[in-house]
């Protein structure tokens, strides 16, 4: 079983001008000790969904359909103070900026061991005691002295390593880490997500990493989902997807990735950007930006089909159409 299951997401937005769906009919799994990308452009969809399995959409926002499993239990419209108790206990938050994390005003080991008091029956010595060991199992050195310390003495990688910790405090089973190496250089990048492998490789921590780069996913991911105006268009392996991806999109993505030795003056791009919500035409939300498009592209939202190795899903009309000429071909 696995450890969070979401079947056919949908979040709107109502408004005075009517209802805007950001994202639609969204479904994705994540086992235990797995890392699942989830990518795509700023606005596609992908926070959102973050935070509607931990229970943070922001007013207005809501969930209109579908549902979220956390270890088989219906999570999805809890209320919010059965919620607060699932997220920290079972669902641990990593943001992408440390600081809106760490409250400026409390040591970091005050702020750990009120969360570990919250979700565990421990006496305060305990709690110190446990939140000691995290700081040292998240690479924080001399994590007794750094105990007293404020968010402000700690560096930027240092900070996120905390929130790392504060992610793990209660032991989860699922970590949704929300563009967490974005605020910092390339070298503490690579060891943050050393340490989210590391975690999810000895502690069998589920983890549902939001990020707009490729190169994290690469680095990072077991499988990528790739998210295009709020809908799931290709998922597979994350070795596969970044060696042959089938979706233009994604084909657009990994081009766009610079190459050692590539003697180019400019990147590949995708023309165009990605539909306002107000916005998406009809058909396929990309058509308008690809290069490939058939004439039912323009008509008809493509399912999320199975290829036939039953290592991909994708999205796309053109697929849809080279799998029936195979097949054709075949009979």
């Amino acid at each position: 079983m696995a450890v969070l299951d979401i079947s056919d997401l949908s979040i709107e937005f109502p408004t005075r001008r009517g209802i805007l769906s950001a994202v639609e009919g969204l479904s994705l799994s994540i086992e235990a000790g797995e890392i699942l990308g989830v990518v795509g452009e700023s606005g596609a969809g992908k926070s959102l969904t973050g935070n509607a399995v931990v229970g943070l959409l922001e007013p207005p926002g809501r969930v209109s359909g579908g549902t979220i499993r956390l270890n088989g239990e219906d999570i999805t419209h809890l209320s919010e103070n059965a919620m607060r108790r699932v997220r920290g206990a079972q669902i641990g938050v990593i943001f992408q900026d440390p600081l809106t994390s760490l409250d400026p005003l409390y040591t970091i080991g005050r702020q750990l061991t009120q969360t570990i008091l919250t979700h565990q029956k421990l006496s305060a010595a305990g709690a110190r005691d446990k939140a000691i060991q995290l700081l040292s199992e998240v690479g924080i050195p001399a994590p007794e002295r750094r105990f007293d310390a404020y968010p402000h003495e700690f560096s930027g990688g240092m900070r996120q390593r905390v929130v790392i910790a504060l992610a793990l405090c209660c032991d989860p089973c699922l970590i949704i880490a929300d563009e967490p190496t974005t605020a910092l250089d390339v070298s503490v990048q690579a060891q943050i997500i050393d340490l989210l492998k590391k975690l999810a490789r000895e502690k069998g921590v589920a983890t549902m990493l939001v990020t707009h780069d490729m190169g994290v996913i690469a680095e990072t991911a077991d499988r990528v989902a790739v998210i295009y105006s709020g809908r799931l268009v290709e998922m597979g392996k994350v070795r596969d997807v970044i060696d042959t991806p089938r979706h233009p999109y994604t084909r657009g993505l990994m081009d766009s990735i610079p190459q050692i030795g590539q003697n180019l003056r400019t990147l590949p791009n995708i023309e165009g950007a990605m539909p306002r919500l107000n916005a998406r035409p009809e058909g396929c939300a990309f058509n308008p930006r690809c290069t490939q498009t058939l004439d039912r592209c323009f008509r008809h939202v493509p399912p999320l089909d199975t290829t036939a190795d039953e290592q991909r899903q994708v999205a796309c009309w053109l697929l849809t159409e080279q799998e029936n000429r195979k097949e054709t071909a075949y009979a």
